[in-house]
């Protein structure tokens, strides 16, 4: 791992589970170490000189680790670290890129079936899609003014061609397969305890109550506040975006 480029990092105030009002409504967040914001380049189509990958570092603000990459004229840049890229290789973000894990084109130009990351959802905007760790959206098809993805969640959806992404599947796919190991680790990453309903009194959890190990006495898990916790969509049935997904997501 080398060490981070201090003009791309910077401080910030984490929020914490907290809204502006100060309310919590993420529980059992807070706490951690603190960290710098690096500040990464989502946008490939912003310039397209090649550039010199220079170090792969990891960021404590995602669960990816992210490349340092050096461009022609010297300016440096976070991308993504992609799978098979290393200290040294040269990428480029231009339509006619090549076929290699890490150079960035519009989706219009990717091969069929090629497995993308970083894909944008508004051409220019950056990109929003498969950027976790191990994160991959596969091109499907094409047709007209649009390509078909296939993404992480298992969702199939309509892009603009216009849009841009980078080839290859983002690093540190082992990451799923870690264990915390100890408590300590995981409030060193911000993840305050979790106490389970059913261990609770009836006035602070609808799974709580009752003598010794009860079931939770009711059809199917409640939240906190009585909503049902599993299986409920929460999806708004008019999005603006629905009309361009063709099969929803597992």
């Amino acid at each position: 791992m080398a060490t981070r480029a201090k003009k791309l990092t910077k401080g910030f105030a984490r929020q914490w589970g907290r809204n502006n009002k100060g309310h919590i409504t993420s529980r059992h967040r807070g706490g951690g170490h603190k960290r710098l914001y690096r500040t990464i380049d989502f946008r490939r189509s912003s310039t397209s000189m090649p550039a010199r990958v220079q170090g792969i570092e990891y960021d404590p603000n995602r669960s990816a680790d992210i490349a340092r990459i050096e461009y022609a004229n010297g300016k440096q840049a976070y991308i993504l670290h992609p799978v098979g890229v290393g200290v040294g290789d040269i990428l480029v973000a231009r339509p006619d890129a090549a076929n290699r894990p890490g150079n960035a084109l519009p989706l219009s130009q990717t091969p069929l079936g090629v497995d993308v990351h970083n894909v944008e959802l508004t051409p220019g905007k950056g990109g929003q899609l498969a950027r976790a760790a191990g994160g991959l959206a596969q091109v499907v098809a094409k047709e007209g003014m649009f390509v078909t993805l296939r993404l992480p969640s298992g969702e199939v959806r309509l892009v603009r061609k216009t849009c841009w992404a980078t080839l290859g599947q983002v690093g540190n796919r082992e990451r799923s397969t870690r264990r915390g190991g100890k408590a300590g680790r995981m409030r060193w990453l911000g993840r305050r305890p979790h106490v389970r309903g059913v261990v609770m009194n009836p006035c602070d959890h609808p799974h709580g109550g009752g003598e010794g190990r009860a079931p939770i006495g009711r059809p199917s898990p409640m939240t906190p506040w009585g909503k049902p916790a599993l299986g409920k969509k929460t999806r708004r049935a008019k999005k603006y975006s629905t009309r361009a997904i063709i099969r929803g997501r597992k």
